[in-house]
């Protein structure tokens, strides 16, 4: 993700109006810890799945790409550690009991190494060196059926904003314009923003492969995070070190 992902306009929106995926890992996970974990959240965001994990009673980092992000999560949870950091180049704790990457933030192919299918892999590595053997790594990806045929749009309104959002996918590429408008500070008009995403599609096959490969025993859950029926094609995986 580059710095001009996530920019403070779309974090803002991003907080009001989608964080539902974040609350219900950080749901799924809590139920799977022990107490007083040591749990980094990796693509924090706003910080939403910290505030859950820290109010548990657990001790949780986050990174993020998006300063704008990490400027919104050390306002939410300002006795949490955050760091403005790649999943692919950012130093990770050590001796994790868990870690949690929602919101397909592994998908991402905004950064140079996870913009290539074989750049899952180092990731994966990273995340089993540090946790603790048992540890947890608690994820979910886009699969290739993420988007149906053709070019799908959305727009979602509420007090101050609103955003549309334009989705196409294209050999193993989903591609997301987004287009925001949110009341400026003065409160008499809207700025305008507009950013592309694009997130790889991958094939839980190959996720649970590599996953095994680098050490973890590894499943999908078919009823998503705390049951919650989870966005068309987006899968849920759980690892555990050996």
């Amino acid at each position: 993700m580059s710095a001009s992902a996530y920019s403070e306009d779309l974090a803002a929106i991003h907080a009001a109006g989608f964080t539902y995926i974040a609350r219900d890992a950080a749901r799924e996970l809590i139920g799977r810890l022990p107490e007083r974990a040591r749990v980094l959240d990796l693509g924090c965001g706003d910080g939403t799945a910290t505030e859950l994990l820290a109010d548990a009673g657990h001790e949780v980092s986050g990174i993020d790409l998006s300063p704008a992000m990490i400027d919104l999560a050390r306002e939410r949870v300002p006795t949490a550690r955050f760091d403005v950091a790649s999943a692919t180049a950012g130093a990770f704790p050590e001796s994790l009991d868990a870690i949690l990457a929602s919101g397909e933030v592994l998908g991402y192919a905004f950064d140079p190494e996870l913009g290539s299918p074989a750049g899952l892999a180092p990731v994966i590595d990273r995340a089993a060196s540090a946790l603790r053997p048992g540890g947890l790594l608690l994820f979910d990806l886009p699969g290739p059926d993420r988007a149906g045929p053709g070019s799908v749009r959305t727009w979602t309104e509420d007090e101050g904003w609103a955003v549309l959002v334009e989705v196409t996918a294209q050999a193993g590429l989903l591609t997301r314009r987004i287009v925001t408008f949110r009341r400026g500070p003065d409160g008499r008009g809207y700025r305008r923003g507009e950013e592309t995403h694009r997130l790889l599609l991958h094939r839980p096959s190959e996720v649970l492969r590599l996953l095994r490969k680098s050490g973890f025993s590894a499943r999908t859950l078919a009823g998503g995070y705390s049951g919650r029926p989870l966005p068309r094609g987006l899968t849920v995986y759980l690892a555990r070190r050996r």
